[in-house]
């Protein structure tokens, strides 16, 4: 609270002579006691699961991510690992893997930063401002600049195919990983019909 009074709007302020493992505790807990469903998994706090929706006046508001979050032991000296399990078609995720390229997380990390900072701002922002110029996912970028209108059909029919909360609310850890590549198989035939060049998807 004596933050606020200084002025101070991180937090951080107050953390920076706790250990990382104390930091990390504080944090994960801050996002428990927010509006996010946290899953941890093995009982540790290094990696978690986090429900993501879409944020609102974009088009993947209306959608259920389960984020996957991997804490290093040097944590928040060194950025945590961001995943998206359930599919999400953005040119800046990686469709299989559904690793996220962002500057703030892989270049510009810096301890004064929180996990409430990456849900709360940064992954929204990404969502909101796609960046094709920097893609993971070489299709999503080359239709966003071609064909706006049928990239945004095509955000918004993976929203509905792999981003309803059903998608997400039986998944345990252990199925994330099959899930992710049957849905992948699962998706070729439609694909095909979507008659996009290039797709991803073996």
């Amino acid at each position: 609270m004596f933050l606020k009074m200084f002025g101070f709007g991180i937090s951080i302020i107050g953390l920076k002579m706790s250990s990382p493992s104390k930091r990390r505790e504080m944090d994960v807990m801050k996002l428990m006691m927010s509006d996010y469903t946290v899953e941890t998994i093995n009982d540790g706090l290094n990696e978690f699961n986090v429900e993501f929706h879409g944020p609102k006046d974009s088009l993947y508001e209306g959608g259920f991510w389960k984020i996957r979050v991997e804490l290093p032991d040097a944590y928040p000296y060194k950025s945590p690992s961001i995943g998206f399990v359930n599919k999400i078609f953005h040119p800046n995720v990686d469709e299989l893997s559904g690793s996220v390229c962002l500057d703030v997380i892989n270049q510009s990390w810096s301890p004064m930063f929180d996990l409430l900072n990456v849900f709360e701002v940064f992954l929204p922002q990404l969502l909101l401002y796609p960046n094709p110029s920097d893609p993971l996912n070489g299709d999503a970028a080359s239709l966003m600049m071609k064909d706006r209108k049928l990239y945004d059909q095509k955000v918004k029919e993976y929203c509905e195919r792999y981003a309803k909360r059903e998608h997400i609310a039986n998944m345990t850890p252990e199925e994330e990983s099959d899930e992710e590549h049957t849905s992948d198989e699962e998706s070729d035939p439609s694909d095909d019909d979507d008659d996009i060049a290039g797709h991803a998807d073996p």
